[in-house]
């Protein structure tokens, strides 16, 4: 091979293994792409933002977004933000938060946790805030209101991001700002109450149990989010779900791939590995569900439970609730009644028709009861009462 033939093989390898670098280094780039960090994202105008929603008469508020261009395709979650003025400076949860009372907020996050393109607003939530963040009363309710929405964005690795601000009107209405009730979700399932799978309203207290509050626990004043949880018994592998609305399969938790799962209605049963007592414990601010053994010991399984106050002479026999889990071997632990006091008074819950086990707190609608603990102060009205005798978990839900 003469000299020139030799030059010319050598130059075409060495362009062959650049190549090869070059496509070596690109598929690297693109199986390791660069997180970018960009300023802003669009927030899309829907189309009732040229009308004014009447906010008492709405189901919800639908918002679309585009995803902030990261460089690839990221895990964002999103949070929506109103506002009166356009300033975004002090939240409601900030102000809420403080004891001084001196904070007076701007603007709220009316939503949350929202995934993919789109979020919806619950107009109760965003009239609440408004009315908060207005300051209004009863006698200077605005007919319309101009309001200021904006979402922000957050994914692993990058700062948040702030999109477009839009303008929307609506008609806000007066609410007292009272403390929102603690958010509920429901167990549903082969294994728990009768095991009938019955989610209909009928079902509350003999096939559907509510996770209840947690003492030590702070729940959104606008919300009602915080730790819930139940305790109980569970026989391996039979099947459960959760549920946030009696009768409404739409919001609930179930099994997937990767673990527990909310509103997917293809999602799995929940199981438990071996038959025990477990803690089912949802965080319903943070969408995160846990079911973990339940460490310590189960106590007594009782026979019954009374419920005996001012209103029925302190009888320990009068008024029994029901037992809620009654299929086939389970060991029962919660208890419902119908509970309708006619005037405002005191009472405890006692088992086995005596006061040897008693269960008494200081509050009400909801708590946790202590053996020979104070006399729970009830409110005159109509309620279904719910209690959990191994942790002392109880709460009282207005009919």
């Amino acid at each position: 091979m003469n000299t020139t033939m030799k030059n010319i093989l050598k130059s075409s390898l060495l362009l062959l293994c650049g190549m090869g670098l070059f496509i070596a280094c690109s598929d690297d780039n693109d199986s390791n792409p660069t997180l970018q960090q960009p300023s802003t994202f669009p927030l899309n105008e829907p189309a009732y933002a040229a009308q004014i929603v009447d906010l008492q008469n709405s189901d919800e508020m639908r918002l679309t977004w585009s995803q902030p261009e990261y460089g690839f395709p990221a895990e964002v979650s999103y949070d929506i933000q109103a506002s009166l003025s356009g300033n975004f400076t002090i939240s409601t949860d900030e102000a809420n938060a403080d004891e001084s009372g001196s904070l007076i907020p701007d603007y709220a996050v009316v939503a949350s946790g929202c995934n993919g393109g789109a979020g919806t607003i619950d107009p109760s939530v965003l009239d609440r805030n408004l009315v908060q963040i207005g300051q209004w009363t009863q006698d200077n309710i605005p007919a319309t209101q101009s309001v200021f929405i904006r979402a922000i964005a957050t994914t692993a690795g990058a700062e948040p991001i702030i999109s477009n601000v839009i303008t929307v009107n609506v008609a806000p209405y007066y609410v007292a700002l009272k403390d929102a009730a603690p958010e509920l979700w429901y167990l549903v399932g082969e294994c728990v109450g009768d095991g009938s799978w019955n989610n209909s309203a009928g079902g509350i207290g003999s096939a559907i149990f509510p996770l209840m509050t947690l003492a030590g626990e702070s729940y959104d004043k606008v919300t009602g989010q915080g730790v819930i949880s139940y305790t109980g018994y569970f026989p391996g592998g039979k099947g459960f779900k959760l549920i946030k609305t009696p009768g409404d399969w739409n919001e609930q938790w179930g099994a997937g791939d990767a673990g527990y799962v909310k509103n997917d209605g293809g999602s799995g049963n929940i199981t438990v590995p071996s038959d025990g007592y477990y803690t089912v414990m949802l965080d319903t601010k943070n969408d995160v569900l846990t079911i973990e053994p339940f460490v310590g010991a189960s106590g007594r399984v009782f026979s019954s439970m009374g419920m005996p106050g001012g209103y029925n002479g302190w009888d320990v026999n009068a008024n029994l609730m029901n037992a809620y889990d009654t299929y086939d071997g389970c060991e029962n632990h919660a208890w419902s009644a119908t509970f309708e006091p006619g005037e405002d008074g005191e009472m405890k819950f006692a088992a086995d028709g005596g006061w040897d086990f008693n269960w008494g707190n200081d509050a009400f609608p909801w708590g946790e009861g202590k053996q020979n603990g104070a006399n729970i102060p009830y409110v005159a009205g109509s309620y279904t009462v719910f209690l959990n005798d191994m942790t002392g978990q109880y709460m009282y839900i207005e009919n």
